[in-house]
């Protein structure tokens, strides 16, 4: 329950939204400014040494990306002097200043929020008067990681997920697929590798070609991590929706996972991962799209990606499930 009061704390921003924004548009400004607000917290403790890391080692001429993420603690960093509470004491630059902000996070957390389009939103937010209001909101929320642990974290945002899939029922099958379809379909997955289930520290890799928001990946890492708490699921996945991709990397992001092995793109026409070999796979396919879009850029693709793949030997276990909003 914690994570749907959390939940309803952060939803209750989007009050303000009415009239300027339809509910299906709720999730563009509460996710990002969630995402924004948590990052924010759970580098407060390190934003001044990655700001004396850099300042020391600013005239070495060399990628600092190393030392920053060993001085945040994590892997990622902001090098940006604002914080939430600072970008308060500017309403008049307060759009200006949230750009720079955002732009001083380290590229692979900054490509989240330009796949949100997020710099859109803030436009819009500034012309509609409201973006010191739900700054000053996001702000007054603790999000900090000694209040809301990884766990409870990640939990709001799945929940907040499914009000935005909800809000946009429309295409809400291309969001989310249910918790509990996902749960039963890794138990398959899962359950049949002794191994995993009980060899100590033991490493396995599972990929979802078609991502999504990146729950079947995370309750797949939940669900092993109950079984056998000191085995490792390295998650790998590729999304062709910019939006759903920037919440599946927020996701793992915000549970303090991997988000390195995390692609954009048509998995069909340019796969990220050809060569590659992993032990799992699971995927809600886009069963109702309409295959002939796609047909000739695939076609055209295919002694490419059978070059590219060579003779890659074995097949992983996998599993696929019915898409909610087009198959029954």
């Amino acid at each position: 329950m914690a994570g749907n009061n959390n939940a309803n704390l952060v939803w209750s921003i989007a009050n303000i939204l009415r009239g300027t924004y339809k509910p299906a548009q709720y999730g563009s400004v509460v996710l990002p400014f969630t995402i924004l607000r948590r990052l924010d917290c759970v580098l407060d403790s390190t934003k001044d040494a990655v700001l004396a890391e850099q300042e020391a080692k600013k005239d070495l001429n060399i990628p600092l990306d190393t030392f920053l993420q060993k001085a945040s603690g994590h892997n990622f960093f902001n090098t940006s002097q604002f914080t939430f509470a600072r970008l308060l004491d500017d309403p008049t630059n307060i759009k200006a200043n949230i750009v720079n902000y955002v732009q001083g996070f380290s590229e692979n957390t900054r490509d989240i929020f330009e796949r949100f389009e997020f710099y859109k939103t803030l436009e819009k937010l500034e012309s509609s008067d409201l973006l010191y209001h739900v700054t000053k909101d996001f702000a007054g929320i603790d999000l900090h990681p000694e209040t809301i642990s990884n766990i409870e974290m990640g939990l709001m945002f799945e929940e907040l997920i499914r009000r935005f899939a909800e809000a946009s029922n429309e295409t809400a099958g291309e969001h989310f697929t249910p918790r509990e379809v996902i749960q039963l379909m890794v138990q398959l997955l899962l359950n049949y590798d002794d191994d995993v289930l009980t060899k100590e520290g033991i490493v396995r890799s599972i990929y979802d070609p078609t991502a999504g928001t990146g729950g079947m990946l995370t309750v797949a890492q939940e669900h092993l991590h109950a079984l056998n708490p000191s085995a490792s699921l390295v998650a790998y996945g590729q999304e062709i929706n910019d939006e759903s991709y920037a919440i599946c990397k927020s996701d793992l992001l915000i549970k303090g996972q991997d988000i390195s092995k995390i692609s954009v793109g048509d998995t069909l026409a340019n796969d990220e991962n050809i060569g590659q070999q992993f032990d799992f796979m699971l995927s809600n396919p886009p069963f109702g799209v309409e295959w002939k879009r796609f047909s000739r850029r695939f076609r055209r693709s295919t002694s490419n990606t059978a070059s590219r793949a060579g003779s890659a030997r074995g097949s992983p276990a996998s599993a696929t499930a019915p898409c909610s909003s087009c198959c029954t």
